[in-house]
């Protein structure tokens, strides 16, 4: 790691003394739009429900999953969209444009559904180079490929130079619901088994490794990938399942949290057994980092009926994506809307929603 960034960091991080040597309150309100309102925790959830939801509420948005379930003409279909802002927009394991296609496909297939079309939305600041463009449609159309999606529409927008970030990606999709599968957060009920698919935190690690230009002995890539296989082993395994949610921006501590709250239960997840790999667990020591936070986007969790929970980690550890899958901890009756983690150490500490952002651009 060069050592001028570690010194910038430790600078930043550290906080003038008070007289009071109280911690203070976070602030919640603000009248602007700040960085950590598109982070994924407390200020995101916050901003969404006073500012956004009041005004366009509805049924099917009540279940705040990372998809619609649409009914037309008798078809249930999963309609979902995201934007895409990353900084840098190369990065290890993948680009602005795979992690475009593999995000709105993975988002289709938390909600039970077969990924079929996506749309993509180009917003170009002047002088972007052309060259660049293309190797990022490029990376778009492999992905799609591999998911077995078509990109079938779109637009394109320029705006000045100085007026926007190179390159704002903005995709849709939809695809249709597998017959019985119901992946809503609010069906979690105490007794169900958290089932994790992988290692967590590869993604922001790679993304911030790149961007500070920071070394850890070994390059560390994202996981960024399409989970649609991995989901419909778990429909085949448990048609009864509760929910299917990627942990992105929050990490797994701040999608858990969000199920939590809607299902109205506690979580008790154990640390033993949620895997980090050894560079991220480094990167994350010294960047002062607590990877249960760190982006994810190759990965999934999923709530099922304990007796589904065996034959569930069995079909997703026959796929590449998820071969390390594992049960992770239970839902509980006690301390609803929270997560607890038992740690290595035997004790028990609470997992609360991200208050701020760790790292900001991931995705």
């Amino acid at each position: 790691m060069k050592r001028e960034h570690v010194k910038q960091m430790a600078t930043a991080s550290n906080i003038p003394s008070t007289p009071d040597a109280s911690c203070p309150v976070p602030l919640h309100d603000y009248d602007r739009i700040l960085l950590a309102h598109g982070g994924g925790g407390t200020l995101s959830r916050k901003l969404l429900m006073e500012s956004v939801f009041p005004a366009i509420m509805n049924e099917h948005l009540s279940s705040l999953h990372d998809g619609a379930i649409l009914t037309i003409g008798g078809t249930r279909l999963a309609f979902s969209t995201d934007s895409y802002v990353i900084s840098p927009r190369f990065f290890p394991g993948g680009s602005i444009g795979s992690l475009a296609v593999n995000g709105t496909v993975n988002d289709l297939a938390m909600c039970g559904a077969v990924p079929q079309f996506l749309s993509v939305g180009f917003i170009l600041e002047e002088g972007f180079p052309r060259e660049e463009l293309e190797g990022i449609v490029g990376d778009m159309r492999s992905a799609a490929d591999a998911s077995g999606v078509q990109l079938v529409t779109g637009d394109t927008k320029v705006v000045e130079k100085g007026k926007g970030d190179g390159i704002f990606v903005n995709t849709s999709g939809i695809g249709t619901v597998r017959e019985g599968i119901v992946s809503d957060p609010r069906r979690v009920k105490p007794g169900d088994v958290i089932i994790l698919s992988g290692d967590i935190g590869r993604h922001g690690i790679a993304i911030m490794s790149v961007r500070e230009e920071l070394e850890f002995g070994s390059t560390i890539e994202s996981d960024c990938c399409p989970l649609h296989a991995v989901a419909a082993a778990v429909c085949g395994a448990a048609p009864d399942l509760k929910v299917m949610r990627d942990p992105t921006r929050g990490g797994l501590a701040s999608a858990l949290n969000e199920i939590a709250e809607s299902a109205c239960v506690g979580m008790e997840i154990d640390e033993q057994k949620i895997t980090i790999l050894e560079p991220v667990h480094a990167a994350c020591e010294i960047l002062g980092f607590d990877p249960l936070y760190v982006a994810n986007e190759g990965k999934m969790i999923t709530i099922v009926p304990p007796h589904r929970a065996s034959a569930v980690v069995e079909a997703m550890r026959r796929l590449p994506e998820s071969s390390e899958a594992c049960a992770i901890g239970t839902v509980t009756v006690e301390n609803p809307g929270t997560v607890v983690l038992k740690t290595t150490i035997g004790g028990k500490r609470v997992v609360d929603m991200l208050s701020g952002e760790q790292l900001p651009r991931i995705c």
